[in-house]
């Protein structure tokens, strides 16, 4: 048995998967993300190594003294500062932050040359500038600290007490060369970061160092086990779901959401709009567009009304479309879709004395639906035809959503057997680190979960009243 760790957002989730490449056992265990100032976001490590106690401990008895290897996948762009043993300086920064504003005129100041080995456009939440916020406002705790990790790259630190990174972590960074397939140290230099700070980086399958007798201890699984470097979430969803080559495009929804696709050429989105990453394998890339209020802000909705998850999807079927001409825009925290770090605000506008508690909440819905069409729009922009849409994440599960979003996009949507792609691409990972796997897990089953509806018409309309709405909301 292969174990595969996702360090999500808001949750974890331990897999365990056969040999055969079934994941046969799913635990997930949630933590908060907390916002102590105004547009920051921050966990404290101490609660994901609870959660990963929680989830792992949470699988069947028979399965944890059946694992052969471990791998990890997590979520982007974050930012641990710890000391020389791993412990956090302060919690950990993540992807949603939105303090490191300043920041970006710095990186906006490098020379042509040196913003080409970056690639992608600097992005408030992505880890550089979470860096330089830290030197700039916490100095001592920026001088004093040894490391600067990935969450996924601290949670391995836990597991094996070995100090690594891989690629595909560090490509989403803005502290990585391209070119070169490694850290920018000419980057770093010209922004005053110390390299130190950061990993070596090793290859997503490598063995990046074995299971500790006090993890094991407390994981209830056997010590000794080979613990694979891992990869960045998106990246492992698209292993998870056998998407290794071009032609394919992948719609995962979680907190955030991403829109992606293979590349095997470096091809950066010259205006903006996408953003390009490395897979787990050198010389190829994926596209992706991504929407940071997804589950994010139907969370926060369905909090704000106090009801579950599928009383929130049941009313993208109990209203019509246009949700009797209320809109939502979702933007809880500066967005990357459809403009990059959009100031515009979240909202419901259009309410009237005939508007109902379920009309506000299918707004939300196709809020969140219309940031997803501008993102698939932005990928199909980049030059990646979209023919149809593989689907997966905890929030591309329910019927109804499905059906919104099909409609919406205008797209057929298509799922795996297994919903579990993060996780799944971590334990496909450990099978390749551990010498099981000489090439990826066989792929998984395939079926189409929801074609455009009669709907689908009606909402070219309505996505046009969204357009102008986030077009004038974005407007100083």
């Amino acid at each position: 048995m292969l174990l595969g760790i996702d360090l999500g957002t808001s949750s974890v989730k331990a897999a365990v998967m056969t040999d055969a490449g079934l994941v046969k056992d799913l635990v997930s265990a949630g933590y908060l993300v907390s916002s102590p100032a105004t547009g920051w976001a921050e966990t404290d490590p101490a609660d994901w190594w609870q959660a990963v106690r929680k989830a792992v401990g949470g699988l069947a008895a028979e399965h944890r003294r059946s694992i052969t290897a471990v791998g990890l996948s997590g979520q982007m762009h974050g930012v641990v500062l710890t000391n020389e043993d791993g412990r956090p300086a302060r919690p950990a920064i993540l992807w949603p932050d939105g303090r490191a504003v300043a920041e970006l005129q710095l990186y906006r100041s490098l020379s042509p040359r040196l913003r080409g080995q970056l690639v992608n456009e600097p992005a408030k939440g992505m880890a550089g500038p979470s860096l330089l916020w830290l030197k700039r406002c916490e100095l001592q705790r920026y001088e004093t600290a040894r490391w600067a990790l990935q969450p996924k790259d601290w949670l391995r630190m836990q597991l094996t007490s070995e100090v690594r990174s891989e690629p595909t972590d560090a490509s989403a960074t803005l502290m990585f060369d391209f070119q070169h397939d490694t850290w920018s140290n000419d980057v770093l230099g010209e922004l005053g970061i110390r390299p130190g700070l950061l990993p070596d980086l090793v290859a997503s399958a490598a063995p990046a160092g074995n299971l500790t007798e006090t993890a094991a201890r407390e994981l209830g699984i056997a010590a000794g086990v080979p613990v694979a470097a891992g990869a960045a979430d998106a990246a492992a969803s698209l292993l998870g779901h056998g998407i290794l080559e071009p032609g394919r495009v992948l719609l995962t929804i979680g907190t955030g959401a991403q829109v992606s696709s293979v590349r095997t050429s470096l091809q950066p989105d010259r205006v903006g709009r996408t953003q390009l990453h490395r897979t787990i394998h050198a010389g190829k890339w994926y596209s992706m567009a991504a929407v940071l209020n997804a589950g994010l802000a139907l969370d926060w909705v369905r909090g704000l009304f106090g009801v579950d998850w599928a009383t929130l999807y049941r009313s993208a079927s109990a209203v019509p479309a246009g949700a009797g001409g209320v809109s939502f825009l979702p933007y809880l925290v500066g967005e990357r879709m459809p403009r990059l770090d959009s100031s515009a605000r979240a909202g419901w506008l259009g309410i009237g004395l005939n508007s109902s508690r379920d009309h506000l909440l299918k707004a939300a819905l196709e809020g969140v639906a219309f940031s997803l069409r501008d993102a698939v729009e932005a990928i199909e922009a980049s030059g990646i035809p979209v023919k149809e849409l593989h689907v997966a994440g905890g929030g591309a599960l329910d019927g109804h959503w499905r059906q919104m979003l099909a409609d919406v996009v205008g797209k057929c949507l298509i799922a795996a057997s297994s919903p579990a792609g993060a996780p799944r691409g971590a334990a496909i990972l450990a099978g390749l680190a551990s010498g099981l796997f000489k090439s990826a897990a066989p792929t998984l089953e395939v079926e189409v979960v929801a074609e455009p509806g009669p709907d689908a018409d009606a909402y070219v309309e309505i996505f046009g009243r969204y357009r102008a709405l986030t077009s004038a909301a974005a407007d100083p």
